[in-house]
């Protein structure tokens, strides 16, 4: 028979006992509820499965950029463009190879043979004249004796000696993002970071001794901005690498006085510094901006090198008033001096913000693993239909087009023949990639599928906005293709 419930609780109230002593509290493991321990992003995972790169046996150390990572490249190429317009650099394109009588004349040939590649062209085929016979074509005996460039300064050197300068049209400042081809040993080949073929945001500034310490601290000045929009903040490390103890051109005094300028201009940077004892390039001192991958390996990026040899064995030179006072950034009061004109040898800055652009993606991939800012995602919008019905496919294309700005007026004119006319309304492409999955699966595991890989925008149309002509975003926001793509837009144009 039970007790009346108010019995049952009337009993007497047994003292609590702890289920086990502190001590052993203390020694008991909860290894199995914790989570297990995530390796460091690897780019060489996440570039295979973000479909953002290949390698290849053919061509060992050439990464193969797939449309996603080409979307990337392209996207970081672009932004330095656009920063070229503040810092006042002016692209030029150069050739892959040049005669190895170049590569003597700049020094890379006694200095940097091993680490280059040689091309044999072949001078002694036969070639059809104007009437359709062979003969034997004019050539010099280097004709066929050629090296791929490992870096663009001699191409630029040349260049600058096309045509006269003054003074006054200094700093003159020249970018190119030609590939480049060096011969690393294959033991060292890994996925982005160590390749034989690369492209570089290369930089030359060719300016007056009294400009160095000033386009120095503006380098590092569009350093510290590039950085800043790729969320790599100060995190880089300054190093300065002075003259190599062999392989060096130039004088002592030549690299003391190059190196000065280097030093004087990291002070005024603000920012700390180290000495990386005889790392120079052969030609010149440099500052190496250094970063840290996943696995705390550190890799060089950015460079600024101060160079006084390639101008002098280019015989580079520019015409300004007291020429000798000039050549030691010296400017004299004395009008009779300043009367006198004269050729003055420039000094060389090469520099390069990304650095390898292959290098710095590796480092991006495994610094956002996985999660890119949207104005870099390769993938930044997909558009997901509920159902495969005419009326919701047709509206997926159509909200396409106006995501990318796709006029279809405007190029209907242009295919018949015709330029439109000032009055008509020209949609601007807006560089956005959008792509449309309307397989008939359920609208979940669509959902899912984006979200895994990465889409920075992610919009689901069906009847609904087939009928009212809008779009749905999956955070349930509605509003117009026009409205979504000028935010987007603006994401973009913010770095965001």
């Amino acid at each position: 028979m039970l007790r009346p419930r108010t019995l049952r609780w009337a009993g007497p109230v047994l003292p609590k006992k702890q289920w086990t002593c502190p001590q052993c509290l203390a020694k008991r493991s909860y290894s199995q509820k914790q989570a297990p321990k995530r390796d460091p992003p690897d780019h060489r995972k996440l570039g295979n499965q973000q479909e953002l790169f290949i390698n290849s046996a053919y061509s060992p150390g050439s990464p193969i950029f797939l449309p996603n990572g080409a979307r990337v490249f392209n996207r970081l190429v672009d932004f330095l463009r656009k920063q070229y317009v503040r810092y006042g650099f002016q692209e030029v394109i150069t050739p892959t190879i040049y005669k190895k009588s170049l590569w003597a004349k700049s020094g890379h040939l006694e200095n940097y043979a091993e680490d280059m590649y040689s091309v044999t062209g072949n001078p002694k085929k036969p070639v059809a004249n104007c009437c359709g016979t062979d003969q034997a074509p004019q050539h010099d005996e280097e004709d066929g004796d050629y090296g791929l460039k490992p870096m663009n300064c001699p191409g630029h050197c040349l260049i600058f000696a096309s045509k006269h300068h003054s003074y006054r049209d200094l700093p003159v400042r020249y970018a190119d993002f030609s590939p480049l081809h060096r011969n690393e040993i294959s033991g060292a080949l890994s996925g982005l970071t160590r390749v034989r073929r690369f492209h570089q945001d290369d930089g030359h500034i060719f300016c007056r001794p009294v400009q160095v310490e000033d386009e120095i601290r503006k380098t590092l000045d569009f350093v510290k901005v590039v950085y800043t929009v790729l969320r790599l903040g100060v995190s880089y490390r300054l190093l300065l690498s002075t003259r190599p103890n062999d392989h060096y051109m130039g004088t002592e005094e030549e690299w003391e006085r190059a190196e000065g300028a280097l030093r004087r201009a990291l002070d005024k940077s603000g920012m700390p510094w180290s000495v990386n004892e005889g790392d120079g390039a052969f030609y010149g001192p440099k500052i190496d901006i250094v970063l840290k991958d996943s696995d705390g390996k550190e890799h060089q990026t950015a460079t600024i090198q101060l160079d006084f040899q390639l101008p002098k064995r280019f015989e580079l030179e520019y015409q300004a008033p007291a020429p000798e006072y000039e050549a030691r950034g010296e400017t004299p009061s004395d009008p009779a001096l300043l009367a006198e004109y004269g050729p003055v040898r420039p000094v060389m800055v090469h520099r390069a913000v990304l650095g390898s652009v292959e290098r710095l993606m590796a480092l991006l991939i495994e610094n956002y693993d996985g999660r890119w800012p949207f104005w870099l995602n390769p993938r930044q919008v997909i558009i997901l239909t509920v159902n495969t019905s005419d009326p919701v496919l047709a509206w997926a294309g159509k909200v396409r087009e106006d995501l990318v700005g796709n006029d279809s007026k405007l190029y209907e004119a242009l295919e018949s023949g015709l330029l439109p006319g000032e009055s008509d309304e020209i949609v601007k492409p807006s560089g956005l990639s959008v792509d449309i999955d309307s397989s008939a699966r359920p609208i979940g595991a669509k959902l899912k599928e984006a979200r895994a890989k990465g889409y920075g925008e992610i919009l689901v149309l069906g009847e609904r906005d087939a009928a009212n002509l809008t779009v749905s975003t999956a955070s349930k926001e509605t509003m117009s293709a026009a409205e979504l793509r000028e935010k987007l837009c603006k994401k973009v144009h913010l770095f965001q």
